[in-house]
Formats: C-alpha cells, structure tokens, sequence
C-alpha cells in the first residue's frame, strides 16, 4: 500500500497521507514519497494547486515512534536532516500554493508540516497538538518557529509545556486556522483549490517569496537548531520514559 496517496484534480492534485492503520504516522518511507509527490505537482504544468490530507478521521498522529526505538536509526538531528527539515523548507519554497486541509487530529511533527502549508482549512472534528513535551521532546519540523508566528510566543509556550489540545474554535479565532467546515468540509476545500487554481500563480509565487523573506527568513537555520536540542533531548532519561509510558499506555514519570 502505498503511503501518499496522488488523486489528480482539474488545476490541482490531492496527497494523502495514507497510513491509516497508524493514525498516519509518518515514518521515512512516507516522508519520502510525499517529497517526491510535492517535486511532481512542483514540475507538472497543470497542477497549479496542492491538497495534503490525511487518510480516514485523522490528519496525522506525527513521527511513528515505533520507527526512532529500532536500534539502527540514526540520530535524531540526522533523522530531521533526512525528514522534517527538507519536508517544510519544500512546501515553503514550492511556488505553487500548498493547502492543508486537517481532517481530524493533527500532532507532532505533522503539525509543524500543516504550519508550513499556506492556508490550513480544518473539519471541525480536528484539534492540533504540539505534542513533543509529552514524550520528552523539544519542538521540531519549524513548530517553535511557525507556530510563534501564527499564535504567538506565549500561547505557543502553554501549549508546548501543558500539551493540551488547541481547538479549532481557538486555531479560527487566532488566525492560524483559515477556516472551518464540518458536512461541507470537502467541497470547501475542493472550492478553495479551485480558486487558487484560477489565480496568477507568478504572484502567487513572488508574494510566497516575499512573505518568506520578511516573516520566515531563518527558518533554515530554526529547523537545524531544533535538530541539535532534539538530538539532546532524545538522549534524555526523560525522553526514554515518555515513549515507554506512550507505548504502555500510562503516564511519564518526568519528576
């Protein structure tokens, strides 16, 4: 079964993370065909738009961690060399308009690629979680910068240091949320893509190009910081609990 999903639209494509059985968990083979999906709708003249949703209820549960406790993975700033890094700097280098559409919980990693996308449309089934702390992780894939940009420094540190779930009533009324359906969720998206489809896709790119420039230009260097904490971090007595209680189903033990 393939991990990405490409349905082929009149002006625009869908990819679908479609790991359902693991709540769409991204591990390196998914990573890897959703870039090299993304480089196709980047070089296919007649995809002007891009969708990325997920497979089922559930946008993305993030990294699959039962792929980084294999003995032969590489280290953690290594395995974000590989993943995460390139994955966001490619949706926001992509002069064509990336759409997420957030079809139900959005988690970890995963959430930091939603961030990265240039409008988030979400179900109203959906909720957003940072996620990291609750395995004993620093934020990565671009979330401490991206998400500071969306929701601010303090509420992004809340939601880092209690993991609690951020609704998508608060993700709308903070701007980092596009908008909202439920029943329509689909035909809103398909509207959405349609009218970006239809649009000056020269503009389009330059003003990507220049919101980059103004608002995001360390982005780069952000994501390979957050490679160098994670690595420290993935060493931690603390990170080692929290996915033995994660994959045990009980609560981490960080005192």
């Amino acid at each position: 079964m393939t991990a990405i999903l490409v349905t082929p639209q009149s002006g625009s494509v869908i990819l679908t993370l479609n790991r359902p059985e693991r709540a769409n968990a991204f591990n390196l083979g998914m990573v890897n065909e959703l870039r090299e999906a993304l480089a196709n709708a980047e070089q296919d003249p007649q995809v002007r738009c891009v969708v990325l949703t997920g497979a089922g209820d559930v946008f993305s549960a993030g990294q699959d961690i039962s792929e980084m406790q294999r003995s032969d993975v590489i280290s953690y700033r290594e395995h974000l060399e590989k993943t995460y890094n390139p994955l966001v700097l490619q949706i926001r280098n992509m002069g064509k308009p990336v759409v997420a559409a957030v079809n139900g919980p959005c988690a970890g990693a995963a959430f930091g690629v939603a961030l990265a996308c240039d409008l988030r449309i979400a179900k109203s089934s959906a909720y957003f979680v940072v996620g990291f702390s609750g395995i004993g992780l620093a934020p990565d894939s671009g979330v401490s910068l991206l998400l500071p940009v969306y929701i601010g420094l303090g509420r992004t540190q809340e939601y880092f240091y209690s993991n609690k779930p951020i609704t998508v009533e608060q993700a709308l009324a903070w701007g980092m949320v596009n908008q909202v359906a439920d029943t329509d969720f689909d035909q809103l998206v398909m509207k959405t893509a349609d009218r970006l489809a239809a649009g000056p896709m020269g503009a389009f790119a330059l003003g990507k190009k220049s919101f980059n420039h103004a608002i995001l230009p360390n982005l780069e260097d952000v994501l390979n910081y957050e490679g160098l904490l994670q690595d420290e971090a993935g060493r931690s007595a603390e990170h080692q609990d929290g996915v033995s209680a994660f994959l045990e189903k009980r609560t981490p033990k960080f005192g």
